[in-house]
C-alpha cells in the first residue's frame, strides 16, 4: 500500500506523513529529502545552479520510482503535481491523500521559517495566494481524498486521513494488493 501526500509547501505533509508511517507500521520517505541526498545539495542550491526545469526532471524520476517501491507513506514535494507525469504516477500507483491548507493557513504556521525560500519574497503570502490558485485544481485531479487541515492537531488530521482509508476499505495494510477494488 502506497499513500501519497500532496499539497502546498507548508501544509504538513512531512509532519504529518511521518506519524501515518508510524500508525500504519510503514516506512516513511519524503521525495524532497530524497532528492537532496541524491544531488548531494539543497534543493534550493540546485535550483539557483540548475534551474526549475532541471529539478522538476530529477524529482519527476524519483517519485517514478519512489510510487514503483513497496508499501510506504509518501511526502511529496508542494510542486510535484505540477508535472503531469507526476500526477498520473501519484494516482495510479497509490492512494492520494491532499492535505488541503489555505495560503492564509500556510502564512501564519510559515511566516517565521527563514529556510523557505518560497517565501523569502516581499509578499510572501500573496506568493502562496498564486500557487494555490495554480496548484489547488491539480491537487485535487489527482488526490483521492481530500482532508482540510485548517487547525486540528497532527494527530487529529492522522486520525482523519485513517478514517478515509478505513471508510475506503484500505486501511492497517494487511489487505492484498488490487482486493480494494472487491470493495466497491
Amino acid at each position: 500500500m502506497l499513500i501519497s501526500l500532496v499539497g502546498l509547501p507548508g501544509s504538513g505533509k512531512s509532519t504529518v506523513g511521518r506519524q501515518l508511517a508510524r500508525r500504519l507500521a510503514l516506512p516513511f520517505f519524503d521525495s524532497d529529502h530524497v532528492i537532496e541526498q541524491r544531488l548531494g545539495c539543497s534543493i534550493r542550491e540546485f535550483f539557483e545552479r540548475e534551474g526549475e526545469n532541471r529539478f522538476r526532471d530529477v524529482e519527476e524520476a524519483v517519485l517514478d520510482e519512489l510510487t514503483q517501491g513497496s508499501a510506504c507513506v509518501l511526502s511529496t514535494g508542494g510542486g510535484s503535481v505540477l508535472r503531469s507525469m507526476n500526477r498520473l504516477h501519484l494516482r495510479e500507483r497509490g492512494h492520494v491523500v491532499y492535505l488541503r491548507s489555505t495560503p492564509e493557513e500556510v502564512y501564519r504556521r510559515l511566516r517565521h521559517d527563514r529556510n523557505r525560500p518560497l517565501l523569502q519574497v516581499a509578499d510572501p503570502l500573496q506568493r502562496l495566494r498564486d500557487l494555490y490558485t495554480v496548484r489547488d485544481p491539480l491537487y485535487r485531479e489527482t488526490a483521492h481524498y481530500v482532508v482540510e487541515t485548517g487547525r486540528p492537531s497532527v494527530s487529529t488530521l492522522v486520525n482523519m486521513i485513517m478514517m478515509q482509508l478505513d471508510m475506503a476499505g484500505i486501511s492497517g495494510g494487511s489487505q492484498p494488493a488490487g482486493s480494494e477494488a472487491d470493495n466497491g
